[in-house]
């Protein structure tokens, strides 16, 4: 296990947060919700172990997002910092949040059902209608 620590926060520094180790994984999320929350046409997420991420000083803001899932940001700037699910033991990041987000590339595309179709991917990453991982959401290469 490395011993790394990644630093990062908010825009204005009110959320700082640290991370030990490195992500499980690292991805590009296409899902509506995303795109709504950041702005963006996607989100690039790392994965940690909940246990492994401190927030130092003051802890972002949580909104229950959907029946499943919350979503943090900082209430002074409003920069768009976690997503999570209540019960799990894993938090996502958001990547460009990241002190040096070129550290975290992702390695996979998922909720690609919803990517706008405006937005050319040409990486080779592989992609995923629905969710991280699942043979039947794999779109064809």
């Amino acid at each position: 296990m490395s011993s790394t620590r990644t630093d990062g926060g908010c825009l204005c520094g009110a959320v700082r947060f640290r991370a030990d180790g490195p992500p499980s994984h690292v991805n590009f999320c296409h899902c509506r919700m995303c795109q709504k929350a950041s702005g963006a046409p996607m989100m690039a997420w790392a994965t940690y172990e909940r246990a492994k991420v401190a927030f130092l000083g003051t802890s972002p803001k949580m909104r229950r997002s959907s029946a499943v899932a919350e979503r943090g940001f900082c209430g002074e700037c409003g920069s768009t910092l976690v997503w999570r699910r209540p019960e799990a033991k894993t938090i996502d990041l958001a990547v460009a949040t990241f002190d040096d987000p070129n550290a975290l590339a992702p390695s996979e595309h998922i909720w690609t059902e919803s990517r706008a179709r405006w937005l050319t991917l040409t990486d080779h990453l592989p992609r995923y209608r629905r969710r991280h991982g699942s043979d039947e959401d794999k779109e064809a290469s």
